[in-house]
């Protein structure tokens, strides 16, 4: 309790004298003039504007301008007249000429109950008013970047870009300022059918091997395959080898009377490439061994010698180098005879046509080397002509020499004086007893033997050099054809691949069926 004798007042006495419904209402305030548009009109003048114009009152960027039409309320009123819109300084947020805001329009403000009856008077509600235009403004850094168009927006604005202008029409005549189009690249040529043979027909018999030669249990070294490849690359030029049997004999089970040898003797510049090519002769027994041996007689003896031969062709001793060849030669054919002797059969059966090439793995040394002796075929590939380069065989009438005694010779000289008589008998001794001539007996003169073929000839870039046996050789001179479709398959000058090589090396032609054995030397 307080001094007074009351209690100390609590704060639920407190609120119940406020809403005690007994207490007396403290009414209308004592001033008549103190009324909403008082005030308002108070604050108008204030602010700097008149109560005859609709007032504008902003709030914050983000907020639509609301209008205020205060024409009815001050209707009586005229000292206020002429006065523009109240309005407030901008803040620094709300400059203007920025980048549009895009807003959905205010809603309308709900109608106001009816005030409950008072004494003093009604204050009429003001109508609602549409929302002025929003004036855009620079976005702040912080803000994000204006959204896309939405089209489920009410406020964004469905009216499409206007169309481009067309263009006006080009006059036909005046040239077109625009580069014109790179062309297209002009289409690759379809690839040529490749061909298995030339002529008018095919050849009779197949392309591919038929039948196998037959093998002796005990001599399973002497056998040899269908089909030999090679190939290598030195200096300036590649190396293509290939030798395969000739459809006739895949056809009769026979073996490949071709040899083929491709060897290299020592290392570096100073190396020594050798590839020989031997053909057995033809109906005889052993072709196959005899070739075989002829190659590999003809590489020991150069393998020996290797470094001479290699000095003498980058010097260029051509006499050199045909004089130790010829005796290289005269040695192998020499073993073949002794084979023969031992194998109790004639020196003509055990024998082989011989065709050696010499490459030098020097880069700088461009000297191509060819010997041997019998037939086949030695061309070169310029400028998309075939050259024949087969050094030429004297006629037999044009050999000189005695002939070998035993078989026809007639002694000359002073020996050819003391065994004849003064009547031109020979004396079988000089016991001056004379012999009856015996009958004459016409035996066939032996022809002489195959000479010896040489030449060394200087490479050009782009060359083609082609050494062949016989197999190959006849159908280049007989068929123009072969010779054209090889000359036109290796026109570009890039050496072609081992497998593409081979296929090269076996176009056929109708009439020539024997062994094909063919080395190829390109030039870079």
């Amino acid at each position: 309790m307080s001094q007074q004798g009351d209690r100390p007042a609590t704060t639920d006495d407190w609120w119940g004298r406020l809403y005690d419904e007994s207490a007396r209402d403290t009414g209308p305030a004592g001033t008549p003039d103190d009324t909403i548009d008082d005030r308002f009109d108070s604050a108008a003048d204030t602010l700097g504007g008149g109560d005859d114009v609709p007032s504008t009152r902003t709030y914050g960027h983000a907020v639509d301008a609301i209008a205020v039409d205060d024409d009815e309320d001050d209707a009586g009123d005229d000292e206020d007249e002429g006065v523009g819109p109240a309005t407030r300084p901008s803040a620094w947020w709300e400059s203007r000429g920025g980048h549009p805001v895009t807003r959905a329009p205010a809603p309308a403000p709900a109608p106001e109950p009816a005030p409950a009856p008072a004494p003093e008077p009604s204050v009429p509600t003001p109508a609602p008013v549409a929302p002025a235009p929003l004036t855009p403004r620079p976005r702040a850094p912080w803000e994000p970047p204006p959204a896309a168009f939405d089209p489920t927006d009410p406020a964004a604005d469905p009216t499409p870009p206007p169309p481009p202008a067309p263009a006006a029409p080009r006059d036909p005549r005046a040239a077109d300022p625009r580069p014109p189009a790179p062309a297209p690249p002009p289409a690759a040529p379809a690839p040529a059918a490749r061909i298995s043979h030339v002529g008018d027909s095919p050849p009779t018999y197949e392309a591919e091997p038929t039948a196998l030669p037959a093998a002796d249990a005990e001599e399973l070294d002497q056998l040899v395959a269908d089909t030999v490849l090679d190939g290598a690359r030195y200096g300036t030029y590649t190396l293509r080898a290939a030798s395969l049997r000739g459809d006739s004999a895949r056809y009769r089970g026979e073996p490949r009377r071709d040899a083929l040898l491709t060897a290299r003797f020592g290392a570096g510049p100073g190396a020594l490439v050798l590839v020989a090519v031997a053909t057995g002769a033809r109906a005889t027994e052993g072709a196959h061994l005899s070739a075989a041996d002829a190659c590999r007689w003809i590489g020991g003896a150069v393998g020996r010698s290797h470094s001479r031969l290699a000095e003498d062709i980058r010097a260029g001793r051509r006499g050199d180098l045909k004089s130790g060849l010829h005796r290289l030669t005269d040695r192998t054919y020499g073993k073949l005879r002794a084979r023969a002797a031992e194998l109790g059969r004639d020196p003509e059966e055990y024998t082989a046509s011989l065709r050696c090439l010499l490459l030098s793995a020097d880069p700088d040394c461009r000297t191509r080397v060819f010997f041997g002796v019998g037939g086949g075929g030695l061309f070169r590939l310029r400028d998309g002509a075939w050259q024949d380069l087969e050094p030429l065989v004297p006629e037999p009438s044009e050999m000189r020499g005695a002939p070998v005694v035993g078989y026809g010779s007639v002694p000359t000289g002073a020996r050819a004086a003391t065994e004849q008589t003064p009547d031109g008998d020979r004396l079988t001794m000089d016991l001056e007893i004379t012999k009856a001539p015996g009958p004459l007996v016409e035996e066939p003169v032996p022809p002489p033997p195959e000479p010896f073929r040489f030449r060394a000839s200087v490479a050009r870039p782009g060359d083609t050099l082609l050494l062949t046996s016989v197999g190959l050789a006849e159908p280049l001179r007989g068929v123009p054809a072969l010779g054209d479709e090889l000359a036109a398959r290796w026109a570009d000058g890039e050496p072609p691949g081992l497998a593409t090589y081979l296929a090269d090396v076996a176009l056929r032609a109708k009439g020539y069926a024997d062994d094909r054995t063919a080395v190829g030397v390109w030039e870079a």
